[in-house]
């Protein structure tokens, strides 16, 4: 059994947590927050050990595996210590603020000799994965185009609208996962060499000087092309979206468009992240935590590391991705096509 440690207790520490009821031969044993009274909250409910610190959980040795899902700007600080108690780690999305650090913390974790994991949820997700099968199978021929949009009417923790230390907005929080999966869709062998981007503050300027609307388009190597759209200004609920473009076909997936919806009179409690509105017109999402990926690359993880072998989505994978948003933030202020380092 593989011993799981988990620092954060917000919402994605919750999803994290709740997945991991999936995993047969994983065990969530102890938890960290940077409130001790919420720490001690997540503790009773998932019934584990709380940890007054980071380094106290990471040197618990009950944990085999650190998962972290914190704020963007202590990402860097917990892979630290989980790489000096020699820890495995797997990091939530994006990986780090800019592609500095995030190289920062794959050379922590190298020298450490630690396995790590990436925790970018959309390529597990059944809708990617069963898109990802057809694509393989020829369905489509050669893909040629993708257009993925992640939207919503904006954070639900404050520490997201500080774009200073958060790092960035809406296409620092949201267009990590469309980048990836475009990576994921199109080939890692078949990188993105240019970027051209565009994002400004067009509803939230009372809370963040960051974009909470951003477009961008990704030049392949192989000559294809994806335009993703990342924004924090859209009511009612999640909307994640792929439209893929092949020689002989195309596919779309919408993980927002479920198979329950309904018109309510009275509020019927949580029916889906960012709802916005408990009446009316509500479009839940069943088994959110399945829905969107969280339970399938968290069995991938733990499997992984059980095996001995690296997850499909490493800290490498991370540092890519943060080096392909750093390049849209420069196009953003140039307003050019800005060249993607390939190495």
């Amino acid at each position: 059994m593989i011993g799981v440690g988990l620092l954060g207790s917000g919402f994605i520490g919750e999803c994290y947590a709740d997945a991991l009821l999936d995993v047969r031969n994983a065990e969530l044993r102890s938890c960290y927050s940077r409130s001790g009274k919420r720490a001690e909250e997540f503790a009773a409910k998932w019934r584990i050990k709380a940890h007054a610190t980071m380094d106290a959980l990471c040197a618990d040795p009950s944990v085999d595996l650190v998962i972290i899902a914190l704020p963007n700007e202590v990402h860097l600080e917990a892979t630290r210590i989980a790489a000096k108690h020699k820890k495995a780690v797997v990091c939530t999305k994006p990986l780090a603020r800019t592609e500095a650090e995030a190289a920062e913390m794959l050379k922590l974790v190298i020298e450490a000799g630690v396995w790590h994991g990436y925790a970018e949820s959309s390529v597990f997700s059944p809708n990617t994965a069963k898109a990802y099968e057809m694509l393989k199978a020829g369905g489509i021929g050669k893909l040629l185009t993708m257009r993925a949009r992640e939207a919503h009417s904006g954070p639900h923790a404050p520490h997201f609208w500080d774009a200073e230390t958060a790092g960035g907005g809406a296409l620092l929080d949201m267009g990590c996962h469309t980048v990836e999966s475009a990576r994921h869709f199109f080939g890692k062998d078949n990188p993105v060499t240019e970027v051209m981007a565009w994002g400004s503050t067009m509803v939230h300027g009372d809370k963040t000087t960051g974009e909470d609307a951003a477009i961008a388009l990704l030049k392949f190597a192989g000559g294809e092309l994806a335009t993703i759209e990342s924004s924090w200004i859209e009511k009612g609920g999640m909307q994640l979206r792929h439209e893929l473009v092949g020689s002989e076909g195309r596919i779309v997936t919408d993980s927002s468009v479920g198979p329950v919806w309904g018109f309510v009179g009275k509020p019927v409690g949580y029916t889906v992240e960012k709802a916005d509105a408990e009446t009316g017109w509500v479009y839940p999402v069943p088994e959110e935590t399945r829905a969107y990926g969280f339970s399938q690359q968290m069995r991938h993880f733990v499997d992984c590391f059980a095996a001995g072998k690296a997850p499909s989505e490493t800290y490498e994978d991370g540092v890519i991705v943060n080096r392909i948003i750093d390049a849209c933030y420069r196009s953003m202020k140039t307003r050019q096509w800005e060249k993607v380092a390939v190495n």
